[in-house]
């Protein structure tokens, strides 16, 4: 009897444990990683206090807000380059990975394919430029940059040919991944 009131308490405490996830390079909507949509861009030195930041040394030496920051691990991997908004109290815009373990929910990340990107998201547009392809999905705010070079060659030169997502090959590279906040 001892044992099988043992066995039901043992079996009752693995069912109520969850599995804590590490969402140190966890993409979503609001957050990616420590950083969260509504930080300002003052506060990045005390969100990465453990990280290097750096900031474009030139406009901050002309008064101005810096243009882009990077962020860099301790061991010189960089991690990410962070847009601020152009607001009176500016908050992060646009972030762009530049390190592999930061990964969607999805498990996308800057080493994905666009084949990748299709069984895990739906397209939502594909917008074309002049050296590249936008791919911006319906599910997240997350997209994707695919460089014309990854395009079959009738498609690389043309450049007033709008691009369909049907005709991205599926072991296209990503170029650029970003997450947009606004």
């Amino acid at each position: 009897m001892k044992h099988s009131i043992s066995v039901l308490m043992l079996a009752f405490l693995l069912l109520n444990c969850k599995e804590e996830i590490d969402t140190t390079f966890l993409i979503t909507d609001t957050k990616v990683g420590v950083l969260e949509k509504e930080s300002l861009a003052r506060d990045i030195d005390l969100i990465y206090a453990q990280d290097s930041v750096v900031k474009d040394t030139l406009r901050l030496g002309l008064g101005n807000k810096a243009k882009k920051i990077r962020i860099y691990e301790k061991g010189g991997t960089h991690l990410l380059t962070l847009t601020p908004s152009a607001d009176s109290i500016p908050t992060i815009e646009n972030v762009r990975f530049e390190d592999d373990r930061y990964k969607t929910g999805k498990g996308i990340n800057i080493n994905s394919t666009f084949k990748d990107i299709k069984d895990a998201y739906t397209i939502k547009k594909v917008i074309t430029s002049r050296n590249n392809v936008l791919v911006l999905v319906k599910e997240s705010n997350v997209y994707f940059t695919i460089s014309k070079e990854e395009l079959p060659s009738s498609l690389r030169y043309a450049s007033s040919v709008n691009i369909e997502a049907v005709q991205i090959p599926d072991k296209a590279k990503i170029k650029y991944m970003m997450l947009g906040w606004d």
